[in-house]
């Protein structure tokens, strides 16, 4: 791998709260790989395409879409790559080996900030804006920590550093009156975090579900907040995505995947309960843990405000060496 590229992986990871390792077709483990492309499927009136997706809940609903048939209503033949990691699609997504993929925006923007030529296509998913959100800091009852100032000096456990796990938790803070320059961050995988709460070895932990529920549970165990609502109220999660060179070679694929997006999405937030029953298979999720998730909100509409603050703020703390310019990364 050249100094480009493992630059780019180490700054791009994404938000990932992934479960399974990396791998293709469905998450699950079925379906098999193609090269993406728009080239015909087995039924010659449909475009084939190779989507990357983490294997978490919320890409559930682009299974929907396949399963539905609204993706074939458009023309497209969607078939799935998983990966474990958000930053090991952007190079697929640059090369081609994928047409498009659903993944953080801070790692899109990470991506362009070191000379990628990416586009965002859509919206895909947000913080929920008020009341339970799918991810949170935890603490122990008896840590003394209250309020995200009282971090200063404690360490956090997240699952990667210089993203949005630690740029809201530091933004938190800072509202709070904190210098978020006296925090710090551990790396570790999200299953690994409880336990490293339980021994001391960390003083905070930044989970997502369904790790966050089974935490709460402990009763030695209480909720510090939601940063992402702190920081930026209906946070986006997550985009879809392509290369620039493929959105201007395929304009009419890239607006038939955005049509698509704009249907399925309202049905998977409309009907969250039947989502969730698709998690069993999609991500090997327990039946009784993956009814009672919380759900990210999905919205199609790319959300340019919030992109904005995102961007603002990672610059702000130095994630990105500038603000992006969303006017050229988004495909109106």
């Amino acid at each position: 791998m050249n100094k480009r590229w493992s630059t780019l992986l180490a700054g791009a990871t994404v938000l990932s709260f992934a479960l399974v390792g990396c791998g293709s077709g469905s998450p699950s483990g079925s379906g098999s790989t193609g090269e993406a492309s728009a080239s015909g499927s087995s039924d010659s009136s449909l475009t084939k395409l190779v989507v990357g997706i983490l294997p978490i809940a919320p890409s559930v609903a682009v299974q929907q879409g396949i399963d539905s048939g609204v993706f074939e209503k458009h023309g497209l033949d969607v078939e799935l790559s998983t990966s474990n990691a958000g930053a090991a699609m952007l190079p697929a997504v640059s090369t081609g080996e994928l047409a498009i993929a659903v993944g953080n925006p801070l790692s899109v923007m990470t991506a362009v900030d070191k000379g990628l030529d990416m586009k965002i296509v859509s919206g895909y998913s947000e913080s929920v804006s008020e009341g339970e959100d799918a991810n949170g800091v935890i603490v122990r009852k008896d840590s003394g920590i209250d309020s995200w100032d009282d971090l200063v000096g404690k360490t956090t456990s997240v699952n990667a550093l210089r993203t949005q796990g630690d740029l809201t938790i530091m933004e938190s803070a800072e509202m709070a009156g904190a210098n978020p320059k006296d925090l710090k961050f551990s790396e570790m995988p999200f299953p690994d975090m409880e336990a490293q709460l339980d021994r001391g070895n960390v003083d905070a932990m930044w989970t997502p579900e369904p790790f966050l529920s089974r935490a709460l549970a402990n009763k030695d165990n209480v909720l510090l907040g939601y940063p992402n609502q702190e920081a930026i109220v209906g946070m986006p999660t997550m985009v879809t995505f392509t290369s620039g060179k493929f959105a201007q070679e395929n304009p009419e694929v890239i607006s038939s995947w955005k049509s698509a997006m704009e249907e399925i999405l309202p049905v998977s937030q409309k009907d969250p309960d039947a989502a969730r029953a698709m998690l069993p298979d999609f991500i090997n999720m327990d039946a009784e843990v993956a009814k009672g998730l919380t759900m990210e909100t999905w919205e199609a509409e790319t959300p340019v405000d919030e992109l904005t603050k995102l961007g603002d703020l990672a610059a702000k703390f130095g994630f990105l060496d500038k603000a992006p310019d969303l006017n050229s990364m988004i495909i109106q």
